[in-house]
């Protein structure tokens, strides 16, 4: 299983929200390309971020901070925050990045979902937002009236390969991932499942590597010192 540590961006700095509240933000440092320079010489991987403004206007405010970690890295990385246009698609692969996550807008226009994956197939994932069993849009301040199972299985069916799924309760507040959730995602579903939302220690890496996840996102752990980066990934093994 793949560790994905996480930098959340917010006027070009690297935050985290407690459940996916604005109101409850926390500034971990002004320089994200430092956090992910850390990430490096941890040894890991990929990266994942996420563009927080992006996720409520749709545009890419955080664009140069993206590429700037992406370029200094060398790394794996995957963005999604506001991607809902073909445009904003083509603006982050052409700068780089290998792949991004499509949330909002596969929701409310599941032809530019297919439209996406049929022009950079692997490149495009699905960021799955569930909150009370439904998909959360407009990074997460609303919930539709989508069921989050259907939702993914009319996802795998566009031919998407990539599914990140968070469970907006467990985001943030360190309180462990909902274990049930992504077996029940990797049991239903033939998609590379990457965990997002509370994992807080080297026990729920190791129960979510049992489950044979594709990946796991570590976002606060990192941040508060609950999870060494180093141990995570041989406990991800």
């Amino acid at each position: 299983m793949l560790i994905y540590p996480a930098i959340d961006l917010y006027e070009g700095k690297a935050v985290r929200l407690f459940k996916g509240d604005y109101a409850q933000m926390t500034v971990y440092n002004n320089d994200p390309a430092l956090v992910a320079a850390d990430f490096k010489k941890s040894g890991a991987r990929c990266i994942h971020m996420v563009d927080l403004e992006g996720a409520k206007s749709g545009t890419t405010p955080n664009l140069e901070t993206v590429c700037r970690v992406k370029a200094q890295t060398g790394l794996f990385c995957q963005v999604g925050g506001g991607i809902r246009s073909m445009e904003v698609v083509s603006r982050y692969l052409d700068a780089g990045l290998d792949r991004v996550i499509l949330g909002t807008a596969a929701v409310t226009d599941p032809g530019f979902a297919k439209e996406a994956v049929t022009a950079y197939g692997e490149k495009i994932a699905i960021g799955v937002d569930i909150k009370d069993g439904y998909v959360a849009v407009k990074g997460w301040t609303e919930k539709s009236t989508l069921e989050a199972f259907a939702f993914c299985r009319d996802m795998e069916k566009l031919g998407i390969r990539t599914l990140i799924c968070t469970d907006i309760s467990k985001d943030g507040a360190m309180q462990g991932p909902n274990a049930d959730l992504y077996e029940r995602l990797s049991r239903e579903l033939g998609m590379n499942i990457i965990a997002s939302g509370g994992v807080s220690s080297l026990a729920d890496i190791k129960r979510l590597a049992a489950m044979q996840l594709h990946g796991a996102i570590v976002g606060k752990a990192y941040y508060t010192g609950a999870v060494d980066l180093k141990e995570a990934m041989e406990a991800a093994k």
